[in-house]
C-alpha cells in the first residue's frame, strides 16, 4: 500500500470550515517536482503559462522568487468580486530526496464586510515511484466574495486552479511558457 503526503492546514483555514473550498491534484510521468517546483515558486513565469494572475509585485522587496515569509501582491483575473490580494508566504519547503515540497501562502483582500476575502492558498508538489510527479493544491477561502464563486457551477476556483495546474505541467515538461 501506498500514501500520499496532504496539505499541512491552519486550524483557521481547515478545509470544509471556510465558504469556498477547492481541491486539484494531477498526477504525470515525464518532469520532476524539482522542475515543477522551479515554475511554481518563479512568480516571473506565472504568467507565461496562467493568464488569471497579472501585475505579481514584491512591495517590501525580494523576488521574483518565493520563499518563507516573503510578502507579494497580484491582480486575480476573471473572478468577479476579487481585487488585487495582499498574499504572504506562510509555508515553504523545496522537495527533495523523500520529501515533499510545500508552498502556502495567506491572502487578503480588505474592505467592507461584503468585500473581505481572507485565503490559504496551498501546495504540494512530490516525485512518485515510477517516474511520476504529484502536484496538489488547495484552497480555502473565507468572506462573502467566497461564498459568491461557491454558489456557482461550475465554481471559477476550481477551473482556475485546474487552468493553473495544467499549465504548470506543461511549462515544467518544456512546453508553453518552458
Amino acid at each position: 500500500m501506498t500514501t500520499q503526503n496532504a496539505i499541512n492546514w491552519p486550524e483557521k483555514y481547515l478545509p470544509g470550515t471556510g465558504d469556498n473550498f477547492v481541491s486539484n491534484e494531477v498526477i504525470v510521468q515525464g518532469v520532476t517536482a524539482e522542475r515543477v517546483w522551479r515554475y511554481l515558486t518563479d512568480t516571473s513565469t506565472w504568467e507565461g503559462y496562467y493568464d488569471r494572475i497579472t501585475a505579481v509585485d514584491f512591495p517590501e522587496g525580494g523576488g521574483p522568487v518565493l520563499r518563507d515569509g516573503i510578502v507579494f501582491t497580484f491582480e486575480p483575473v476573471g473572478f468577479p468580486d476579487v481585487r488585487t490580494q495582499y498574499a504572504q508566504v506562510v509555508e515553504y519547503q523545496a522537495p527533495g530526496d523523500g520529501v515533499p515540497g510545500r508552498l502556502s501562502w495567506t491572502a487578503e483582500q480588505e474592505g467592507t464586510t461584503e468585500e473581505r476575502l481572507d485565503v490559504l492558498h496551498a501546495w504540494l508538489v512530490e516525485d512518485l515511484p515510477g517516474g511520476r510527479v504529484r502536484v496538489l493544491t488547495q484552497e480555502t477561502q473565507v468572506g462573502r466574495p467566497a461564498a459568491e464563486l461557491a454558489a456557482q457551477t461550475p465554481n471559477p476556483m476550481l477551473n482556475g486552479h485546474q487552468a493553473w495546474l495544467d499549465g504548470l505541467v506543461k511549462a515544467a515538461s518544456g512546453g508553453v511558457g518552458g
